[in-house]
């Protein structure tokens, strides 16, 4: 199984980035997907996620009417367009695959993408 994460980079407050995340090795329509970050010295948080068909998504109130969680499930890829950045965003992000089946839950993350802000 493989999660890579692409689209990090530097950009300054106010600015945009796509990030994305190419899966293989799972069935990825059959997987529920989701962005966390993790900031120096701070918890991994949960920024979006997306239901395996696209038709249900969630934020965490920091980012909601900034960011948008996607995906196509034809690409076995997920996105996340991030706008009006802040320094505050600055952390690792990491993209997660989770699908249960009868009494297991499969769960795979990516290595993380690093995005920073500067202000």
């Amino acid at each position: 199984v493989q999660l890579v994460e692409s689209g990090g980079g530097l950009v300054q407050a106010g600015g945009s980035l796509r990030l994305s995340c190419a899966a293989s090795g799972i069935t990825f329509s059959a997987n529920a997907m989701g962005w966390y970050r993790q900031a120096p010295g701070k918890q991994r948080e949960l920024v979006a996620a997306v239901t395996s068909d696209g038709s249900s998504t969630n934020y965490a109130a920091s980012v909601k009417g900034r960011f948008t969680i996607s995906r196509d499930n034809a690409k076995n890829t997920m996105y996340l367009q991030m706008n009006s950045l802040k320094p505050e965003d600055t952390a690792v992000y990491y993209c997660h695959a989770q699908r249960t089946r009868g009494t297991r839950t499969y769960s795979y993350w990516g290595q993380g993408t690093q995005v920073t802000v500067s202000s």
